[in-house]
């Protein structure tokens, strides 16, 4: 293990520094100790690199909110140890990192293995609500969703002792990171990119996966031009862990024959950097006398992007994919136009802009509701609220400011509606 720059991740070496290097990538709320039971097999062809996500197994707390955004420190820190060319496996999160390394980075790819995988997993509003949830509550929530979550019945009544492992690890993960970790599950899709996954992949899913399962699995191979599925038996989402032998012999046999020099066989992403190219130098001109010169023409106005499509993708982060869907798929001839006008104005003009933040924006809306007595948008921005960062605690404050400058009665109203929505966000359901 090595000092970590800010802009690396965490990471251990095993096997001979000879051998071809094979990154094993981690998932949500787990440390590089769930790969512990493979290693032994793999270290015998591979020099095996494993990584911690930020803030998980004690690594610096240092969030990062999306998929792209991990394979950037991770390629930062393959660069740093001057590792060109290499197989990656990844488990759920882990997964998604190495999906978006296939795509942005096949040069460097030579081999991959997605692990408890999915092209997007569940929903954008089910790992937001868990970054509400850990808001309110810290990690133990979280921690006591793993056992099902990770997983079968069987293996946790016979495994107490790794289920407390799995426990505490997840218990241990620093909440930030965390939060930013959902995020990052919650905005990646590639749905409409798989065919452009050219390296051999090996999708590999437990049968009894509830967090990403056989079904998305499927959808993987079917997209992904040279992919083979394994489907492990009576394992879920931690198969490495739950069924070691299996997963190592899967992965063992899929790097052996795979494994190519891409490095030789992929083209290199095109670099177009731009020079600069002077011109020719002209010779002075002669002095001329002064002339009328007619005023220039005013410059045509810039063109202006319409703002509906920002404006849709920041309403769906900020009130979520069921609300927004619901208002769009009930609007008909006479409200569709509406529909559109709060997407273009209010989300693609003015949340979109830049002088304040996400919360300070939600706090502005909650006390202007309020003030109005709104009570059923004054839900919808109680949920937004949440999931742009307040904590309960915040939006209790708020209303009592709120109660001060806009009236007893308007408040107790808020209150009410406030803290049911606060109630129904922070349960978690497993």
């Amino acid at each position: 293990m090595s000092e970590t720059p800010s802009n690396t991740l965490r990471h251990r070496f095993d096997g001979r520094e000879d051998a071809p290097v094979l990154v094993l990538g981690p998932s949500l709320g787990a440390t590089w100790h769930m790969w512990d039971r493979q290693i032994a097999e793999l270290t015998a062809r591979h020099r095996v690199l494993r990584f911690d996500l930020p803030g998980h197994g004690g690594a610096p707390a240092e969030p990062v909110a999306s998929a792209t955004g991990l394979t950037d420190r991770l390629l930062t820190t393959l660069d740093t140890l001057g590792v060109q060319r290499f197989g990656y496996a990844g488990a759920g999160l882990g997964a998604a990192v190495g999906a978006d390394l296939a795509l942005r980075a096949p040069h460097r790819l030579a081999s991959l293995a997605l692990v408890g995988a999915s092209p997007r997993f569940g929903t954008a509003d089910e790992y937001r609500q868990r970054g509400v949830v850990v808001r309110a509550h810290g990690m133990d929530p979280m921690a006591r969703l793993t056992p099902e979550q990770w997983f079968t019945p069987a293996f946790a009544a016979a495994q107490p002792a790794i289920v407390d492992w799995a426990v505490q690890m997840v218990r241990t993960t620093d909440p930030g990171c965390y939060i930013a970790a959902c995020e990052a599950l919650a905005s990646f899709d590639v749905r409409a990119d798989l065919g452009r996954i050219g390296v051999p992949t090996l999708v590999l899913v437990g049968s009894d996966d509830r967090v990403a399962g056989p079904a998305a699995a499927r959808t993987l191979v079917a997209g992904i031009p040279d992919a083979r599925l394994a489907v492990v038996p009576a394992a879920a989402h931690l198969a490495p862990v739950e069924q070691p032998a299996a997963v190592t012999d899967l992965l063992v046999r899929h790097f052996a024959a795979s494994w190519q020099d891409t490095l030789a066989d992929v083209p290199v992403p095109p670099q177009t950097p731009t020079a600069f190219a002077p011109g020719p130098v002209a010779a002075p001109a002669p002095a001329a006398q002064p002339a009328q010169v007619p005023a220039p023409a005013a410059p045509p106005a810039p063109h202006r992007p319409d703002p509906y499509e920002p404006g849709l993708k920041l309403r769906r982060e900020v009130l979520g994919d069921a609300h927004v869907d619901a208002a769009l798929d009930s609007a008909d001839d006479f409200t569709r136009d509406f529909q559109e006008l709060v997407t273009r104005y209010a989300w693609g003009e003015v949340w979109s802009r830049d002088g304040l933040d996400r919360r300070t924006r939600s706090s502005v809306a909650l006390t202007a509701l309020t003030a109005r007595g709104h009570l059923d948008d004054l839900a919808v921005h109680t949920r937004a609220a949440l999931r742009n960062g307040l904590t309960p605690t915040e939006i209790r404050e708020i209303l009592l400011q709120a109660a001060v400058y806009c009236g007893v009665p308007a408040a107790n109203a808020a209150f009410r509606v406030a803290a049911r929505v606060i109630r129904e966000e922070t349960t978690l359901e497993p």
